[in-house]
């Protein structure tokens, strides 16, 4: 499995708003995710807006296309889109791993 973690900034003023669509995934969402491969993913946010996002999958870009391939990613990275900041493209484009330093099992 890789070990996948990449950062994200949210806007300040919609962290609260991002937190609940996150609260309230929808379960089609969730269901894509976990037939693409995406296993133990989390998401951790800063006040300020920062995100640090982790997930374990087998093949990073195989579990990304396997996403951008649904319609339920599409809407949801379109809603999405409008709470981050210095993205060009949809947020699940900007996320660029991370390089591990350290790992203990």
């Amino acid at each position: 499995m890789q070990r996948v973690c990449f950062l994200l900034k949210v806007k300040p003023d919609r962290l609260e708003e991002y937190r609940r669509r996150h609260a309230e995934l929808w379960p089609e969402m969730r269901a894509a995710l976990s037939e693409a491969g995406w296993h133990n993913y989390s998401i951790f946010c800063r006040e300020d807006g920062l995100l640090v996002g982790y997930v374990e999958t087998a093949n990073f870009a195989a579990a990304q296309e396997a996403m951008a391939a649904t319609a339920v990613n599409a809407r949801w990275q379109a809603e999405m889109a409008p709470f981050f900041e210095g993205l060009d493209g949809r947020p699940d484009e900007g996320m660029v791993p991370l390089t591990e330093v350290f790992h203990l099992d």
